[in-house]
């Protein structure tokens, strides 16, 4: 049997003295596309975050590719979409750098990049902002964007990195809707390579066709789950 890309077994998160997760239980299959539904405060982005080890569990485990969050040393396989840019320092970042640091992961520390690695990572930038439509804008300051094309940049900069599993945190919110269907264009031909996705959401709209599994939560619990038949899973 396969590794799965992402596994919770009673993953409860804690703050202020109110359990946001509570006993989640979670398993992830290579190639699925998993969308977390629910409303405000249900515990969606909670969720993918403690996945990905970058909130503290209170209790149980989670795992990415059989690796707790600390030992995993694969970051390469995964892109994340967190659901707004965060605030520069420094010189000003454009559009293009911002997406071009997605592909960090895939370098190696020691060896020189080679001229064929270089024209890869260029085209793999191209090809990312095309998905999401920012191919004029690759030039501008990336704060100095809308927060719907900030996003957008974000999903770029996953896209760049050509990794094995997806998750993004409310990737359409602020996106119109011809770029949502570009970037469901584009997951769609990421999903036939069988890469793995997982999705927050409020709805789902051009991605709908793309989705596998749909787990609802409601008051950090799963409250509901359905294949896309809407058969419960």
């Amino acid at each position: 049997m396969s590794v799965p890309p992402f596994e919770m077994t009673g993953a409860t998160v804690r703050r202020d003295g109110r359990e946001v997760l509570a006993g989640i239980d979670l398993r992830v299959a290579p190639g699925e596309v998993l969308a977390v539904l629910g409303p405000n405060g249900s515990g969606k982005s909670t969720l993918v975050k403690a996945l990905l080890g970058l909130v503290p569990l209170a209790a149980g485990r989670t795992e990415i590719y059989g690796e707790p969050p600390a030992r995993f040393r694969g970051w390469r396989r995964i892109g994340y979409v967190p659901q707004r840019l965060p605030a520069g320092g420094g010189v000003p970042a454009t559009v293009r750098e911002v997406v071009a640091s997605g592909r960090t992961a895939r370098r190696s520390r020691w060896l020189p990049a080679l001229p064929g690695d270089r024209a890869a990572e260029r085209d793999a930038v191209d090809r990312a902002l095309r998905a999401v439509g920012l191919t004029d804008r690759a030039r501008d300051s990336a704060h100095l964007l809308s927060g719907g094309e900030q996003r957008r940049v974000l999903i770029a900069r996953a896209l760049a990195g050509e990794p094995d599993a997806f998750v993004l945190d409310e990737p359409t919110a602020g996106v119109d809707t011809r770029n949502q269907a570009a970037l469901a264009a584009a997951l769609h031909e990421l999903t036939l390579g069988g890469r793995t996705v997982v999705l927050v959401a409020h709805e789902l709209g051009p991605m709908e066709p793309l989705i596998t599994r749909t787990i609802e939560l409601g008051q950090g619990r799963i409250v509901h789950e359905t294949t896309p038949t809407g058969r419960p899973a």
